[in-house]
């Protein structure tokens, strides 16, 4: 029996097991092995060559790279086209984009790189259409935009199921949980925290599904058995969403009002045909990207407050060299620093400093360098 077809008679088993109490503990089993299965699936992919990109492999570039998923024809196309310099075609039927349209968004200083990706459509993580394709890029996105269609808002389920089935958990963090593994001795489990969603012998047999029998574990809160699948498979990636509600200009404010409560997540109402509401997309964008800027002041000269670098929320004066030239960090002496993240202004930091948005920078190099 292969791997798909194991995977299918588990979920059989599930569809035919009652959801209570009584069986909670089974049902996770289950999706821990499901899970097991998927990863041996995509290794196997990987393997034997991988997808090709034709057109899927876009090189980064800019502060962040955000990426549109959504159905065909939600207008991702039209609303690249507004937000940034590209020239994505935009047609009023399916499938208009087949490859990745990259476009710039210039913000509040920041450089966006936004990418348009193809439609896609329902079983796309199973391999339909260009799906796998599509949704890997937005394993390496900084954010990923879930675009939708006013008249078709329930897709936002669609979307999160398919990013969810390779492995894209959105607007969620990875558990705190650290598994060392040991040559004997057994598992030895470490709550700091009390288990509600899943007992002690639970976690031990997941651990058992992946072949770890030796093992020191550290729990520091509360976790579900997927949770605890997704850390030992080590392949998830945790990304930031943003939800857009697209062709606003069609529909009236009684059923804007109803359609937004049916929604589960915050959403953003636009109009990429009629420029409604472009601007406080940026703005949205750029809040959840969690930008900082960062002014230089060259040694002895006068600060550059017309282009600040661009760092992100707990970012140190370390990533900031790292930024500016890939040898900085070796010429490193000290940093001067005038702003929120200091006592006084001028105040002399090491490179492990956190700075603070609009702090202003000096770099000072070792002598004779």
């Amino acid at each position: 029996m292969g791997i798909p077809e194991k995977i299918k008679a588990i979920q059989e088993e599930m569809a035919r097991t009652q959801i209570n109490k009584a069986t909670e503990h089974h049902l996770g089993i289950l999706k821990a092995k499901i899970a097991k299965l998927k990863r041996e699936q995509e290794d196997n992919v990987v393997k034997k060559g991988g997808i090709k990109a034709d057109g899927f492999d876009v090189r980064r570039a800019g502060d962040a790279t955000v990426v549109f998923i959504g159905l065909p024809s939600v207008g991702k196309s039209t609303l690249l086209n507004k937000l940034t310099d590209a020239k994505s075609a935009v047609g009023a039927f399916q499938f208009t984009t087949l490859t990745v349209v990259p476009g710039m968004m210039e913000y509040r200083g920041a450089k966006i790189q936004v990418l348009d990706l193809p439609g896609i459509i329902k079983g796309a993580s199973s391999g339909k259409g260009l799906g796998k394709r599509i949704l890997s890029v937005a394993r390496s996105a900084d954010l990923v935009l879930l675009m939708l269609d006013v008249f078709q808002p329930y897709h936002e389920d669609v979307l999160v199921n398919e990013l969810g089935n390779i492995g894209i958990r959105l607007n969620t963090l990875p558990p705190n949980i650290t598994i060392e593994k040991s040559s004997m001795g057994g598992i030895a489990v470490a709550q700091q925290v009390k288990l509600t969603k899943i007992s002690e012998k639970h976690l031990k047999d997941i651990l058992h599904i992946y072949g770890i029998v030796s093992a020191r574990v550290v729990i520091r809160e509360d976790l579900t058995s997927e949770q605890l699948a997704d850390h030992i498979a080590g392949n998830i990636s945790y990304s930031k969403s943003l939800t857009i509600l697209n062709k606003i200009d069609l529909v009236d404010k009684e059923f804007l009002k109803d359609l937004k409560k049916k929604i589960k997540s915050e959403v953003i109402e636009v109009s990429a045909n009629s420029d409604i509401n472009i601007d406080l997309l940026k703005e949205k964008i750029y809040e959840k990207l969690r930008f900082i800027r960062i002014y230089m002041r060259p040694k002895g000269g006068e600060t550059d407050f017309k282009e600040p670098l661009i760092a992100r929320e707990g970012d140190t004066v370390e990533d900031v060299c790292n930024k500016l030239h890939r040898r900085l960090k070796k010429q490193f002496r000290y940093g001067m620093v005038w702003g929120k993240s200091v006592k006084f202004g001028g105040q002399r930091v090491g490179l492990s400093h956190i700075l603070f948005d609009e702090d202003v920078l000096t770099i000072i190099k070792k002598r004779g360098m």
